[in-house]
């Protein structure tokens, strides 16, 4: 296979679910502030927060592809029902800090993937901030929570999360108290340049971050954004560019926030090269055009401090990983095994089914590469990661890859496929189906 051609992927994710919140926050007079959203996601997971904040009285334009999505916000209200998160883990985290510092009660839910992933992780913080959280059948969905006076909070995360983190500020920001979030890797940090970005008062020390609120509970003015490309949807197209025979590829306003870069940085020590052009910034966050031209790959080592910044790519690194010469070890992965699906022991069950060498010990993940094709039928359990990642592998020459389903991918990349399919040079085509 060759790739050509010139993409633009989908807005960020982890920004565009902060962005709404953070509208939904703003007050600008009589009827709350307006904000505008550009290159707003429109994957099902963002639609899902802005579900939730219509829920609670934000007023949220229809989240759809080529408009700027308009926010007002004001004072948030007692929903009507419960606030259905869909399949969205950070809607859920982060709304459960949003309403912390709410004089309402609420009830969360979402779908069944959702309702097995934990939340504990979030809710005991909280708690020891002054909210009232009720578990209806353990550390998970649903959950029923009631804010109001919170205390400050001086906590030290046994995890590197930006979740985690994001909610304790949210209801800092909501609650009006300060708080400060120490964790043992620095992990993404879209919130806090949000912040910094809004005029709000915070302060970022190696690991650990300080917000202190103003004497009003809100000083967010309306803003505008423009949110830049999701690296974590960038990094499927790149990895179809590094695996190819030939050509280049370029994937246009990608952001590349440090604490997300991680995926190219493995890559390179892998042998891969991406250019980064026409760097400039956008909302606080840094963006950047990323040519990709495909190389020979051997195999690295990616240590527990790195997954923080890659942990959305470990499923894509993998499948290259696959290919690549030598063995790759990902260590401290065990957070996979609760994301949308188990993704620890799926990547490595999947990639002994097209007749690789993989195997999951422990909290560590090993793959070794092969040069055979990979052939067989994946089970992405409905998981668009695992859609993605197996996607890419099946355009391999010789390449024949079955995926369980393939609507998933609307969660983070709606027009995934047929980005896929638009890169690869007329003829050179392989079997994915």
């Amino acid at each position: 296979m060759k790739v050509a051609g010139t993409v633009r992927v989908p807005g960020d994710k982890s920004i565009s679910h902060r962005a709404l919140m953070l509208a939904a926050l703003t007050r600008g007079g009589e009827g709350g502030g307006r904000c505008e959203l550009t290159g707003l996601l429109t994957g099902e997971d963002v639609k899902s927060t802005a579900r939730v904040l219509r829920r609670m009285g934000a007023v949220v334009s229809t989240v759809r592809d080529g408009v700027v999505v308009t926010v007002r916000g004001g004072r948030l209200s007692r929903p009507g029902g419960s606030l259905d998160c869909g399949n969205s883990g950070t809607t859920a985290r982060l709304t459960l800090g949003l309403l912390a510092g709410q004089r309402f009660p609420a009830r969360l839910t979402g779908d069944a993937s959702l309702r097995r992933r934990p939340m504990r992780r979030v809710t005991e913080p909280l708690r020891a901030m002054g909210a009232h959280i009720e578990e209806e059948g353990g550390d998970t969905l649903p959950l029923r929570i009631r804010g109001g006076r919170l205390t400050p909070l001086d906590y030290t995360s046994p995890v590197a999360s930006a979740q985690v983190k994001s909610a304790l500020l949210f209801a800092g920001l909501t609650g009006g108290v300060p708080v400060t979030v120490r964790e043992p890797y620095r992990s993404r940090d879209h919130t806090e340049r949000l912040f910094v970005h809004l005029g709000l008062q915070l302060r970022v020390d190696d690991t650990a971050v300080s917000f202190v609120p103003s004497d009003r509970r809100s000083a967010i003015p309306p803003f505008r954004l423009v949110v830049p490309g999701d690296i974590s949807s960038a990094a499927f197209l790149v990895a179809a560019a590094v695996l190819a025979d030939g050509g280049e590829l370029l994937l246009e306003n990608v952001g590349v926030n440090p604490t997300r870069t991680g995926f190219l940085v493995v890559l390179e020590r892998m042998g891969a090269r991406v250019a980064r052009l026409n760097l400039s910034e956008s909302g606080g966050e840094a963006v950047a055009d990323l040519l990709v031209r495909p190389a020979r790959l051997v195999g690295t080592e990616v240590a527990a401090a790195e997954i923080p910044t890659l942990v959305d790519e470990v499923p894509v690194l993998a499948v290259l990983a696959s290919r690549a010469r030598g063995e790759t070890v990902f260590r401290d992965v065990g957070e996979l095994r609760v994301k949308e699906s188990n993704r620890l022991e799926l990547i490595a069950a999947n990639l002994r089914t097209l007749g690789g060498a993989a195997e999951a010990r422990g909290n560590d993940l090993y793959v070794a590469g092969t040069p055979a094709p990979p052939r067989g039928r994946v089970d992405t359990a409905g998981d668009h990661r695992l859609a993605m990642a197996f996607a890419v592998l099946g355009t391999v020459p010789g390449g024949a890859v079955r995926l369980s389903e393939r609507a998933s991918v609307a969660i983070s990349y709606p027009g995934f496929f047929s980005d896929l399919r638009r890169i690869q040079a007329t003829g050179n085509r392989q079997r994915v189906t």
